[in-house]
Formats: structure tokens, C-alpha cells, sequence
């Protein structure tokens, strides 16, 4: 083992029962209140003269500031249709949207502890018919069942702290995911733990069916404890199981914000990290578009306040190939990329969160031309 890394095996833990703007008017006015504590600022892309494309959105859905809104996923239904799933943080709920007008569908959820309530939800995933959810302050993971959501499995309330993101694969009746958990020192919470204690800011969770019953286990608890491969503030999480890599951002604008490359099997850092001094304002979702052919591309958000900027890096390489931004698109938490090609969108979308209160859609067939990418079959 490497100086520096700590893994800490987990002992076994088996749960029960459940698993980070259409109206273009109106949707740009920021929303200040309920700010994360690690937001930085009020940094301008108008400021950074960072070179970038400019992509036009697809569309942005009507604004809503009252819910504070985190995260997008998307899965798509019986009949074909997209879904987009955003959280919301301050009421709790689960926000659908159709995946291809941007049209609010529905709400589920709502604020509480019981299975199928969530309080102060943050990030989101789906794998095949599955959704789980992240609940920074009830310190769990709940897995739902789509497209009825019904809570199947809450899991993660004995060990972690404050939850924020997390990554989910597998297939079938099995399934990894990985949570970090951004524990924080002080009275006020929001002072980074001395670097011997971040040996835990990620939780590996292995997920299985038997019997129709899901159950979670604790498989690993992880993170590196050097100056050089620390996550100081943690949140999101994005893995490349093809490629062995897991990336996690780094959002301490005081070390200097940038994704750190480590392990998807050992999670152990790699001794690499990606966009260092490319990432101005503060590193946030995390999203990969993988093409048959292996090749693909990351996109990495960086958090502006006035206009997000999406940088794009060589999925094999980890090489940057280029930066946009959105017309309107700002202070995005996380992002999703859908490569699922229909009528509205046939190269894929990339759904991202816009200043807390909306989410944007970028057409692929956009990013692709506005960045001279490589045309990626799936």
C-alpha cells in the first residue's frame, strides 16, 4: 500500500428496505438564499477570459426558485418517453421533467424521514429502472423503483455524515455504488478536517436482490490522506468502469479546485489529477460520454455564477479538448448525459442545472459541432 492511502475495510453491513429553463425570463435572476457553504463566491465567467465555445440551449425549463434545485438524472419509460429527475433541496421532493420539452411533469417525495420522504436531497443516479438518492441531512441513500417510485431500500444512516454525491453501476440484481461524504470541523461546520481524517470521505456500497428484497452492504470505506490526493471538499463522483478510473472533484478553491483521478477498483489515488489551473471557479458535476469504440468524452463543470463553463477532457487520454458554455446556463450544481438517441435529441443530451432553480438541456449534436469532437457511435 502506497504511504499516505488509507483503506479502511468495512465490516459487513446488511439493511433493509430502501438504497449529487423554458422561461428564459425570469429563469436568470439568482437565487442567493440557502447557498452551500462551499460556494464560492460570486466568481464571473465574464471575468476569467477562459477561452470557450458558446452552445446554445435546447431549452431551460420554467424556473423554480422556491425548491432549490441540485441535481438531474434521466431515465427513460415504457413508452419510450425521457424523464428527467431533478432534487430538490429545500422542499424535499423529487421534480420530473419530460426529458425533450422541458415540461414539468410531476412531483414525488417530500420532506421527512419515513421510506419515500427525503430531506434536503442532493445527488442522483439511475441505473436501468432504478433511482437512488442522496439526503445530505437525513445521512443516507434511498433506492426507488421507476417509474412508480416506490421506496425500496434506505441504507448508509449508521456511517455517513453528510452525504452529497455519489455514482451507481452494475446490472441487474447487482449494483456498486459510491457515496462521498463531506464531514465537516467546527462549530459552523465548515472547516476541512485535518488531512488524517479524510481517510473516510467515500463509502463503497455493494447493492443486491435476493428474493425480491434489496439489501446494502458496506464494502469499503476510502480516501487519501497526502497533501497531493486529499478531497478536502467532496461532492461529486463519476466512475469509468472500462477504464478502471473513478473521478472525484475537488472543490477547495484554497489548494486549488481540479478533478483528482483514482481507482475504481482499489480507490486509491493515481497520483493524477485533471484540469489543475484550467478550473477557476469550482469544480461541481461530473459526467462521461462513453462511445462504443471506447473512446468518449468527459465533461467537467466549472461554477460560475453569471454562465457555467463545461470543460471537456479525452475519456482514454484525460487530455483537455475544449470548454463551452451555455447562453444561460449558470451556477450549475450537478450534470447528467443521456447518450440515448430519440426524435428530439438523436446523438444524446447533456441536462445540466441552472443557478439552483431550472434545468438546462444541451443537444450533443451542439457540444459536437461547437468543439470539433470526434462523431461517437453507441
Amino acid at each position: 500500500m502506497r504511504a499516505g492511502m488509507r483503506i479502511v475495510a468495512a465490516p459487513v453491513l446488511l439493511v433493509a428496505l430502501l438504497a449529487g429553463c423554458a422561461g428564459k425570463a425570469g429563469a436568470g435572476a439568482s437565487v442567493q438564499a440557502d447557498r452551500e457553504p462551499d460556494e464560492n463566491g460570486e466568481l464571473r465567467l465574464a471575468d476569467a477570459k477562459t477561452p470557450h465555445a458558446v452552445v446554445g440551449e435546447a431549452f431551460v425549463t420554467a424556473a423554480l426558485p422556491q425548491d432549490n434545485l441540485d441535481s438531474p438524472a434521466s431515465w427513460t419509460a415504457p413508452d419510450g418517453k425521457r424523464w428527467v429527475i431533478a432534487t430538490a433541496k429545500k422542499t424535499g421532493e423529487l421534480v420530473v421533467f419530460d426529458g425533450d420539452s422541458g415540461q414539468r411533469l410531476r412531483t414525488v417525495g417530500g420532506k421527512g424521514a419515513a421510506p419515500g420522504q427525503l430531506d434536503r436531497p442532493n445527488g442522483i443516479s439511475v441505473v436501468g429502472d432504478l433511482l437512488l438518492v442522496v439526503e445530505r441531512d437525513n445521512h443516507r441513500v434511498q433506492l426507488f423503483s421507476l417509474p412508480d417510485f416506490a421506496p425500496l431500500l434506505v441504507f448508509g444512516m449508521d456511517e455517513l455524515s453528510k452525504p452529497y454525491g455519489l455514482w451507481a453501476g452494475g446490472k441487474g440484481e447487482a449494483i456498486e455504488v459510491i457515496v462521498s461524504d463531506n464531514y465537516m470541523r467546527g462549530a459552523d461546520e465548515k472547516t476541512v478536517p485535518a488531512l488524517a481524517e479524510l481517510d473516510h470521505r467515500f463509502r463503497r456500497y455493494r447493492l443486491a436482490q435476493e428474493g425480491g428484497r434489496w439489501t446494502a452492504t458496506l464494502v469499503q470505506t476510502f480516501g487519501d490522506v497526502t497533501p497531493a490526493g486529499a478531497i478536502r471538499i467532496a461532492e461529486s463522483v463519476f466512475a469509468d468502469p472500462a477504464n478502471d478510473r473513478l473521478m472525484l472533484a475537488e472543490e477547495d478553491t484554497a489548494v486549488g479546485t481540479r478533478l483528482r483521478e483514482y481507482g475504481l477498483a482499489d480507490g486509491r489515488y493515481r497520483g493524477r489529477d485533471v484540469g489543475a489551473g484550467l478550473y477557476k471557479a469550482q469544480a461541481e458535476g461530473i459526467a462521461l460520454m462513453a462511445c462504443a469504440d471506447g473512446g468518449g468524452y468527459w465533461i467537467g463543470t466549472d461554477q460560475f455564477k453569471d454562465r457555467s463553463l463545461f470543460h471537456v477532457f479525452d475519456r482514454r487520454t484525460l487530455a483537455h479538448v475544449g470548454s463551452f458554455a451555455g447562453k444561460l446556463t449558470a451556477n450549475t450544481d450537478g450534470v447528467w448525459l443521456d447518450a440515448r438517441g430519440d426524435g428530439r435529441f438523436p446523438s444524446g443530451v447533456m441536462y445540466a442545472l441552472h443557478d439552483d432553480q431550472a434545468v438546462a438541456a444541451f443537444d450533443w449534436r451542439d457540444i459536437a459541432a461547437a468543439l470539433k469532437l470526434k462523431a461517437c457511435a453507441r
